[in-house]
């Protein structure tokens, strides 16, 4: 029974990817990383001050847990760029796309792809495959493609070549669709009232072609109540993760839901509802990106679940198996963390972005000298 139970504790943890304080793994970390085991750490800029010391971070944290890391970042380009003060600036998916040059689309990927390898992560959480709708644009901004979802396709599928040619899994964000949210889901939950005929000849085209080509799908803090009947986050919805992404979609990747921090799901459930709440719905993975306290209430509020309920224990089972098979079938998590950046690998990658940014800026001049004759 004792094995049994440390073995729930270690599957428990896969589940779990999260954020911390602080540039460097403090003893207490290092211990919360062997009691948890998880899955995954996500990195922001609060915790990244050199290239070499995000790299040393990283290096220690997987040490720590044993077993092998999705090791996490936010790397789009633009506004989301948790690297900019520490390599270069890249450019945001708005400015690539409008230089109307396709061929950029996969050297973007390819690029941030790179720089986010060299630094030690294997999973970057892009692209967003949000559609770029009118009443959006105060909250996503220049981190959208297109209006049309075959556009935002084009895009997204070179990008993602692009991190995978760097040797780095992306991930689909956030699904259904946030195009028509007019909330930050960091601080309220996001009401979109759109039927089932247009979210899915819409904001889901991205997700039913893009399907085999995303190890990750990210599932958003937004109510449809229009397709579900209630006010329910897709985060913590059995519809939107189990019914309409795995079975109708067919989607067989991992799902992941956004940060279970934010004010979108915790207006409307604890930490605890919420943790149990997704996994429940049928996703794979959690993230906790910042609070200590609510990265244990979360973990403890799944493991003891997992303790009182056999159908919920056989949940965490399978979503465990699903994330172990994917680190050791994935090229991106089988490929050996890069050495230690060394400067001179730090100005090429500087460089690389200086020149992708001038055939962006080449590129852009160019249409509107053409648009202008």
């Amino acid at each position: 029974m004792a094995t049994r139970k440390l073995e729930l504790r270690a599957l428990t943890g896969q589940l779990l990817t999260f954020g911390f304080d602080g540039t460097e793994l403090s003893a207490g970390l290092r211990a919360e990383m062997t009691k948890l085991k998880p899955g995954g750490i996500i990195l922001f800029a609060r915790n990244i001050a050199t290239p070499q010391q995000t790299h040393a971070l990283l290096k220690d944290a997987q040490k720590a847990a044993g077993t092998t890391l999705f090791r996490c970042v936010d790397m789009e380009g633009g506004t989301v760029d948790r690297l900019k003060n520490v390599t270069d600036p890249a450019p945001s998916v708005q400015e690539v796309v409008e230089a109307g040059d396709k061929r950029l689309f996969r050297e973007h990927g390819r690029v941030i792809g790179s720089e986010v390898r060299a630094l030690g992560f294997n999973v970057d959480f892009a692209p967003v495959l949000d559609l770029r709708f009118e009443v959006s644009l105060a909250v996503l901004g220049s981190r959208t493609v297109s209006p049309d979802p075959k556009a935002t396709v084009a895009y997204a599928r070179e990008f993602l070549r692009g991190l995978k040619d760097a040797g780095v899994a992306g991930c689909g964000k956030h699904f259904p669709g946030l195009g028509e949210g007019n909330l930050d889901s960091h601080q309220a939950l996001p009401v979109v009232h759109k039927s089932w005929k247009a979210l899915w000849s819409q904001d889901l085209v991205p997700y039913r072609l893009l399907a085999r080509q995303l190890p990750f799908v990210m599932v958003a803090h937004c109510a449809f109540p229009e397709v579900t009947g209630d006010s329910v986050p897709a985060s913590i919805s059995k519809k939107w993760i189990a019914d309409v992404l795995r079975k109708k979609i067919g989607y067989t990747g991992l799902v992941v839901s956004d940060d279970l921090e934010m004010g979108g799901v915790l207006n409307v459930a604890s930490i605890e509802e919420a943790a149990v709440g997704t996994i429940e719905a049928g996703a794979d993975m959690y993230l906790v990106c910042h609070n200590r306290e609510l990265v244990h209430r979360a973990w403890e509020a799944i493991l003891q679940e997992a303790e009182r309920s056999a159908r919920f224990r056989s949940k965490v089972e399978a979503a465990a198996r699903r994330i172990l098979a994917a680190k050791k079938r994935w090229p991106a998590m089988q490929a050996k963390m890069p050495a230690p950046p060394s400067e001179a690998a730090i100005a090429r990658l500087r460089q690389k972005l200086w020149i992708f940014d001038e055939e962006v800026r080449l590129a852009t001049n160019e249409k509107v000298a053409s648009v202008a004759e």
